[in-house]
């Protein structure tokens, strides 16, 4: 894998989430989240199946409004659309792979770079000399992402005919090319083998080299420890405990909640599956509800 230009890590604010609270209904999947993640940092985000931890990203890149507390990208509150979200500077890859499997891996990136792009509708049809340059600038970008992420020799391959490690990646090259400050990865190794899984490892500390900030959703505990600046563990949609690697492995309560020991008023197995369930059949640009059962805003 090719590497581009270093770029100095700084511990600047990137991502802060002040109080994030999430409701579908009178069920709560987020409660009061707060989290900072710097530039240049990788942090993780990890808990038992239940947790919160999509429902919180989905909070912070736009698809769900959250019912209490503001999401700010270097210090501007972020507004509530995913298209604006990525616009300001927050990439994000999806637990499910959502790549366009009919267009080429050259399409695909190609895609990612439409929120950096000024060229206007008529400019396009004309094809005007100023859309010509910036098409040609597009590709070219488009390539060093794919020459990063070891991928360049299969641009004009359709993105379905890629094995399902070289989609993940296609779906990270395709997200750099919105020029984030900010990437969020959900489960990036989710149904990789170990070669695979370590191959992701070295991207992301790549991209970290770079500066851009990373917040990552990860199962793998393996990857999470060995990736990782600081680690939050989510359960029940609250945050229990934020440290080092060292921090949260020595931590009991986290030991416990992933045993699956009950604590006091914690939510049953119905609850739980509730949560899922209305989190499931929400809609992007979901709004949480004001607390009280079937009240919406």
């Amino acid at each position: 894998m090719n590497t581009m230009t270093n770029n100095t890590a700084t511990t600047t604010p990137v991502l802060h989430a002040a109080g994030v609270t999430m409701r579908f209904g009178g069920l709560t999947a987020v409660r009061n989240v707060e989290l900072t993640v710097n530039s240049g940092e990788i942090v993780g985000l990890i808990g038992p199946n239940g947790a919160g931890k999509t429902t919180f990203f989905n909070c912070l890149t736009g698809l769900y409004i959250p019912t209490e507390g503001t999401v700010s990208y270097k210090g501007a509150v972020l507004p509530h659309k995913s298209h604006l979200v990525t616009q300001a500077g927050i990439a994000r890859t999806f637990q499910n792979i959502r790549l366009f499997a009919n267009m080429t891996v050259l399409e695909n990136v190609l895609v990612g770079r439409h929120t950096r792009t000024k060229e206007g509708l008529w400019s396009a049809l004309l094809r005007s000399p100023g859309f010509k340059k910036a098409e040609r600038e597009s590709e070219e970008r488009a390539m060093e992402l794919l020459e990063f992420t070891g991928l360049a020799a299969k641009r004009d391959h359709l993105a379905r005919n890629l094995p399902y490690g070289e989609q993940r990646k296609l779906e990270i090259a395709r997200a750099l090319a919105s020029e984030p400050g900010l990437l969020l990865l959900d489960e990036p190794t989710a149904g990789m083998n170990p070669q695979e899984t370590r191959t992701t490892q070295d991207l992301v500390f790549a991209i970290r080299d770079q500066g851009i900030a990373v917040l990552v959703i990860e199962h793998d505990m393996r990857f999470i420890f060995n990736l990782c600046d600081r680690v939050a563990v989510l359960v029940q949609g609250e945050k229990l405990v934020e440290g080092t690697s060292e921090v949260v492995q020595g931590d009991e309560r986290v030991v416990a909640a992933y045993l699956g020991t009950p604590y006091e008023g914690a939510p049953g197995a119905d609850e739980v599956a509730e949560v899922e369930d209305a989190e499931a059949h929400s809609t992007p640009g979901t709004s949480g509800s004001s607390g009280t059962e079937g009240e919406n805003q």
